[in-house]
């Protein structure tokens, strides 16, 4: 397979390592920085360095654009504009809706991969940084159903777990449990700091429920600055969730008032148990075989129903019919009351399914 990742930091150098090493791809790259290239080179992350986007993407079938999110629709169109008519185009961003709408194309499928680690750049990339990590895709009406399904299996074999998500549910989301985290670190280093040195203490050493909830604090501005702005009114909701939730504390904390306190913590640890509780997990694999229209957007339209009812799609197929007309789509489900699940939704969306 050949595979052009545009930006090769952390994320693109990680698609690029992964690529080589798992599915024996050819990988070129472009980078605007020389020296982030000639390092991709000598990590052996790329068999080609490219001087242009369009003679990196020139002859790929899957390009991986992870750049910066405020660069990402521009990139993505030169990507897209100098790429085959058969070759699927997605993103690393975390932040979804602005890529999104600024294409239409059939070839392009917006990205997010749950993968990272507190270091930037291709020095740090892993091949094994996707290891059964959760990658969103944002499949649109217009996304082709066999393109889709390529980068679908291409995720698989980096190692990640593709789930489908409409880009509004996804920033929405993200803004509450990537990006409020990184700016409450931020703030929560910041007052440390800050109120021990006016007091002239010397800094403490540190316990593992503040350096566990600072991981992330003081990440790459040159990366996390675009990411709070183009997502700025999803986060700054969730902020003003935060304060009204701190108010409230602090108000039953003036007070003394220890019921209420016991409470607030009582219910974080069920609410605490209900996330984790909800976390995705293994099983028996079931397949599904739908029979649907030949039309823009009908795979996307599954994916997203099954991604919004909380069904992963652990591998995909498509069968067409010789006339093209119509054609078979497997799916194959992890669990039975997850099969049973999706069976009844296609269902629900007027198109004959059955077990194998």
């Amino acid at each position: 397979m050949r595979i052009a990742v545009i930006g090769v930091g952390l994320i693109g150098g990680s698609v690029a390592l992964a690529a080589r090493e798992r599915l024996d791809a050819t990988v070129s790259g472009y980078d605007r920085s020389p020296s982030a290239l000639q390092q991709a080179l000598a990590r052996g992350a790329l068999d080609r360095a490219c001087v242009t986007v369009a003679e990196a993407v020139a002859d790929a079938q899957a390009v991986f654009v992870a750049v910066p999110v405020g660069g990402l629709p521009e990139v993505v169109g030169e990507a897209l504009a100098a790429a085959p008519r058969d070759c699927v185009v997605t993103d690393v961003g975390s932040t979804k809706r602005a890529v999104v709408a600024a294409h239409d194309d059939s070839r392009f499928v917006g990205g997010h991969p749950l993968a990272g680690a507190e270091n930037a750049g291709v020095e740090h990339a892993r091949p094994d940084l996707f290891e059964h990590s959760t990658w969103y895709l944002t499949p649109s009406s217009t996304t082709a159903g066999v393109l889709y399904e390529r980068l679908h299996r291409l995720l698989h074999g980096l190692g990640a777990q593709p789930t489908a998500i409409d880009a509004d549910t996804h920033d929405r989301m993200l803004a509450t449990v990537s990006h409020l985290p990184h700016v409450l670190a931020n703030v929560l280093v910041s007052q440390a700091a800050g109120t021990l040195q006016a007091g002239g203490e010397r800094l403490p050493a540190t316990g593992p429920s503040f350096r566990d909830a600072t991981r992330v604090a003081g990440a790459p501005s040159a990366i996390w600055t675009d990411i709070y702005l183009s997502n700025r009114d999803a986060l700054t909701a969730e902020i003003d969730g935060t304060l009204a939730r701190l108010t409230a504390i602090r108000a039953a904390l003036a007070a003394g008032d220890g019921a209420a306190i016991a409470a607030w913590n009582d219910a974080a640890a069920a609410d605490r148990k209900r996330l984790l509780e909800g976390q995705p997990g293994g099983g028996e694999l079931f397949e599904l075989r739908a029979s649907v229209p030949n039309r823009p957007g009908v795979i996307a339209q599954l994916a997203l129903e099954l991604g919004r009812a909380g069904v992963n799609i652990t591998d995909m197929a498509l069968y067409p019919a010789s006339d093209m007309s119509e054609g078979v789509v497997a799916l194959w489900i992890s669990g039975e009351p997850a099969a049973e699940r999706a069976e009844t939704l296609v269902a629900g969306l007027g198109f004959p399914v059955a077990r194998a």
